[in-house]
């Protein structure tokens, strides 16, 4: 988040534009709607995490994430530690996670540094 806001102010700046606060910039990344992914497009591992859903569904990367670190297997959740950084942000704001799959999910967007 430091990255962006500092690549944020430097390119107001050369717009003459002001920065926006961080306030704006977290909700504005809490509205942006993610991708969308096919469920019969994913991994085995994954679908099999996104259990209640028609494989014809159109799924949001970020419930991807949700599903495949509290429901899926090790393959799942190495897929959803890989998703762009946005999907993760978005996953961890969501309600429901199971203790240890919350703690899961901060633990790899520490080390991705999101």
């Amino acid at each position: 988040m430091k990255d962006l806001l500092a690549d944020l102010s430097v390119r107001c700046s050369t717009m003459q534009r002001e920065a926006p606060s961080r306030a704006t910039v977290y909700k504005l990344l809490e509205s942006i709607p993610c991708p969308t992914r096919r469920k019969v497009d994913l991994p085995e591992a994954v679908q099999s995490a996104l259990y209640n859903l028609t494989p014809e569904s159109d799924v949001p990367l970020h419930q991807i994430a949700f599903y495949c670190f509290n429901y899926g297997d090790l393959r799942a959740v190495s897929f959803a530690a890989g998703l762009p950084w946005l999907a993760l942000y978005q996953a961890r704001r969501m309600r429901g996670h199971r203790p240890k799959s919350r703690g899961l999910l901060e633990a790899v967007m520490r080390v991705r540094r999101i």
